[in-house]
Formats: structure tokens, sequence, C-alpha cells
């Protein structure tokens, strides 16, 4: 779980193509001008030497990198903490931008590859020691367990799921979502995904915590090593880093080729699939298949409302055209006003 996520560390390079091709923000949607080179100083972080109480924030952040379901959490605990609290972030392995992310103190566990039940203890140990006023998990596969693993060790109740929380308040569906469980939130919180979001204020100044003292437990327990899946066999709707042809893109054997060198799930517009450039499991949009990726690279699609509509909830969205004002330049976090067939490429190149 320390290792860095190389499928990350590829999607970046797209930022730094080649000297030759023209970079734009534009000012539209979620993008900013970026024409010229500019230096700016942020505002100085969020120092707390001193807080009232703790709130801990147990985060997955694979290879490092804080996902979305990850910042929530920590926005989360930073709701819950307000000005007067401090928020611990605790992970098995380093964690990039933690203070940008809302967190004040950070604690590495030091546990490599999978090992649950050690990760397990260590958190329920760290939480004990500290004794925050609550501590929030993310309810996923890997995240729900440890939540319920912890729950066990300290001998406490667990509040999973939860879709809305406040500092008098957590709220949880039951009954098939017919009904809703509301409670004062209690000490252990897994949330759901996409429904806190995650802090945006000002960065925080970050404290690291030595890691809590444990005996070694001799067990049954497996220590494995997770085996990365081919990219091109994860389904659309599951991939975290897709990239994606449309109509700008005539080299669609060097596009496939690209993907591959990128570790990223190759995906098309419905015009490239009406024409039978690529198989129509491959379309993204509306009548297609909606995704729910961390990164999404759009070579040469304009962006009709049905594409805009199946990447609605995508974080981050680069898209490489030459239409300055095509819909998908104002979606885009990232415009690289440009031939998608020269910028793939150079992408090969750099590759």
């Amino acid at each position: 779980m320390n290792r860095r996520d190389p499928r990350a560390e590829r999607a970046a390079m797209i930022v730094a193509v080649t000297p030759r091709l023209r970079l734009d923000r534009t000012h539209r949607g979620g993008a900013r001008t970026a024409q010229a080179a500019v230096t700016e100083t942020g505002p100085a972080p969020i120092r707390l030497t001193d807080p009232a109480f703790l709130i801990a924030a147990v985060v997955e952040a694979p290879g490092g990198a804080l996902t979305r379901h990850d910042r929530q959490v920590i926005g989360a605990a930073r709701l819950l903490a307000g000005n007067a609290g401090a928020v611990l972030l605790i992970a098995s392995g380093a964690v990039e931008a933690a203070g940008a992310a809302g967190a004040d103190r950070f604690m590495a566990l030091g546990v490599t590859g999978y090992d649950p039940a050690c990760l397990a203890r260590r958190v329920a140990r760290a939480i004990t020691d500290h004794a925050p006023r609550h501590a929030l998990f993310p309810e996923t596969a890997d995240g729900g367990d440890l939540a319920r693993r912890v729950a066990a060790l300290c001998g406490c109740d667990l509040f999973a799921g939860a879709e809305s929380l406040t500092t008098h308040q957590a709220v949880r569906p039951t009954g098939a979502g017919r009904q809703e469980i509301r409670a004062a939130p209690p000490w252990l919180i897994s949330l759901a995904p996409d429904r806190i979001a995650p802090y945006r204020g000002r960065p925080h100044e970050v404290e690291s915590l030595p890691p809590p003292e444990t005996e070694p437990v001799s067990g049954a327990t497996m220590v494995a090593e997770p085996l990365a899946a081919d990219a091109a066999t994860i389904p659309l709707d599951q991939a975290p880093l897709v990239i994606a042809a449309g109509n700008g893109v005539t080299d669609f054997a060097g596009f496939l080729e690209l993907a591959r060198a990128l570790g990223a799930t190759p995906g098309a517009s419905r015009v490239v699939c009406d024409a039978g450039a690529l198989p129509r499991a491959m379309q993204v949009g509306a009548s297609g298949t909606v995704l729910n990726a961390e990164c999404y690279i759009a070579l040469g699609i304009s962006g009709a409302p049905q594409h805009l509509q199946g990447i609605g909830t995508v974080e981050h969205i680069v898209a490489i055209n030459t239409d300055l004002h095509a819909a998908i330049i104002a979606r885009a976090g990232l415009a690289i006003i440009a031939d998608a067939q020269a910028v793939m490429a150079a992408l090969r190149r750099m590759l």
C-alpha cells in the first residue's frame, strides 16, 4: 500500500507532453488560464499547536496518493473538528498532500503488503492511544473490512455507511433505502462514497506522529502482494483511468497502443463506435457506459451532451482538441489545444 501507483504517474506525464505543443487553460468550467508561466504564493498553512481534541481519518491511499473517497473522509473529519479540533490522518504508509486535504497530524503505521489483521491491530492501538473524539473510515471493500475489524478489536459499535454527517447527527439508509437511521455521531463511523465533500480550504501544516508500538502476533494470516489487473480487461464503469478516442483520432492502433502504455482502459465516443472503428462496448456516455473514474483523457472528442452526462462524476478530465470552444474543453481541468494525433505520438515517444 506504500508503493506509487504507476497509472497515476503516467497520467501526470500528460501535462508535460512536449514543449512544441500549446497548452491552454480557459476561464470556462473548472479550467483556468495558464498562458503565461506565473508563480503565485499561496496562503500560509493553518497550524494547530494545541488542539482541544482529535478526529481520526483512516484512509487507504494506494501508492501514497489519496483517493477521492479518502479526501471525502478527511473532509468529514475536518467538518467534525471545526476550528478547535485537529484531524489525525492514519494510513499504512506515506501519503502525499495530506495538509492540502485538511490533515493536521499524520501517522504512518508501516504496514506493507496485504496484511489486514496487522493493519487493524495497529489502527486500533493508534486510536486507543490518542483517544480521538471520532474515527472515520471509507466504506469500501477494504476500508469497510478494516473498520469492522477495528470495531471488533475495540469492542465498540460501528455506524457503517453513513451518508450524512454533522457535529450533531449521523444518518444512514436502511430498509432498502426506504428508511433512515439517525444518531449522534458515534466513535467509529464509515462513510459512503460521494456523500460528503472533500476539504477545499486553506492547507494545514502537518505534524508527523510516531506509529504505535504493537506486539508481534503469530498466526495464520497470509501476507500477499496485490497483482495489477490488465487495464484493457477492467470494465469501463470500474476503471480508475480511462482514455477515449473521438472523431479527431484516425490511428486507432496507435490509440490502443497508447492506452496499454499508460495502463489506461480504452473507451470511445459514440461517433467512433457508430463508424465501427472501435467496439460498441467501449462507448462512453449516457447511451453507453457512465464512468466513475479518477481521471479521464478525451482525445479528439468535442463533448456532446450525452457524452458529458457519461463523465459527470469523473474527478479529473484532460481534454485534447483543436477547438478551443468545444464543450469538453469547458468541462476539463486541463485543456490541451492541439491535434490529438500529435499528442498521441508525443506521449508514445515519452513512454
